[in-house]
């Protein structure tokens, strides 16, 4: 799904995959699959990571494995990095088919390979951030292949979360987003605004792409003087998950979890963004869980032991 892509980015990834406890010994026992999408700038092996203070995410499950508050589940961690930091986990002509690439190939993929209960009824999907974004889409787009869905601080109301940074990125492109792209990729040594500005012209990549345009999207605003440009700010908006909510009512009612949640101090208004969007699925008379806590956008891995608990008793079996 990946050759070829516009970016150059290696079409071969790896996926990483927690097995457990009991899979080797009980080798007739098939299990709920639960793939875990990182945030901008991740990827899967980084759940991996060795941490000293947090666990990492099979230690995670190992715990709470060990407390018994879920059951036994496989969950995947995909690659779907990009050159421009990320792919928001779908299609686009300026970075790739990732969204077919996660549904038509790393899915169909792990059900061959190992022995999962493969149907939706038995598989999830969350993520944190852009991978909370992820998450959504897929709950809205494929609830024939996901019944229960996760979205920590999920990409969402996109007038607070990316507006914002609009005239920082202004700023540091400089006139110029080849040599800016060019430099960050050249130098080791980021600037403070650097991966905010990255952000944006991965954002453009994914929500307005456009095969004619210099580097293969459109920028939502003047590179020069920073004003709008509401045509293709509304290509942007068409991505929001509050405004494709309506579109997918259908889907969205049928799955078995749907659970969102964000931090009161999210510096990206992320917890406002989930407000906006459990408002709206409240007049779709969706069904939802939807939590705050008192932290910001980074290092909320812990919340993971929410979701993974609400997620193991809706995708749980009785094998």
């Amino acid at each position: 799904m990946l050759l070829g892509n516009p970016l150059g980015d290696p079409p071969a990834r790896e996926v990483f995959v927690y097995l457990p406890p009991s899979y080797d010994r009980d080798r007739e026992r098939r299990f709920p699959a639960v793939y875990c999408l990182t945030g901008f700038t991740g990827r899967g092996q980084m759940l991996l990571n060795s941490q000293p203070f947090t666990p990492n995410l099979a230690e995670r499950m190992d715990s709470l494995l060990a407390r018994r508050q879920i059951k036994e589940m496989i969950v995947v961690m995909p690659d779907c990095f990009t050159r421009l930091g990320g792919s928001q986990y779908i299609n686009s002509t300026a970075t790739g088919r990732y969204e077919d690439y996660l549904i038509e190939e790393v899915v169909p993929f792990v059900d061959a390979r190992f022995r999962t209960l493969a149907r939706r009824e038995h598989r999830a999907v969350l993520g944190k951030s852009s991978g909370g974004y992820g998450a959504l889409v897929c709950g809205m787009r494929y609830a024939d292949t996901f019944a229960a869905v996760a979205s920590h601080s999920g990409d969402c109301y996109f007038e607070y979360c990316y507006l914002p940074d609009f005239p920082k990125t202004v700023r540091v492109l400089g006139g110029d987003a080849k040599a800016f792209l060019e430099k960050f990729w050249r130098e080791e040594r980021k600037g403070k605004d650097d991966i905010t500005a990255l952000n944006i012209l991965a954002m453009s990549a994914c929500y307005s792409p456009d095969p004619e345009a210099p580097l293969g999207f459109r920028l939502p605003f003047d590179l020069s003087t920073g004003k709008s440009r509401p045509g293709t700010w509304a290509r942007w908006l068409e991505h929001d998950p509050v405004r494709m909510a309506p579109l997918y009512s259908a889907q969205l009612k049928s799955l078995k979890l749907l659970y969102l949640d964000a931090g009161t101090k999210d510096e990206f208004w992320l917890d406002l963004g989930a407000r906006t969007l459990a408002a709206r699925l409240a007049e779709m008379q969706v069904a939802f869980i939807h939590e705050e806590f008192d932290d910001g956008h980074f290092n909320i891995s812990y919340r993971y032991d929410r979701s993974l608990a609400h997620i193991s008793k809706a995708v749980a079996s009785d094998e």
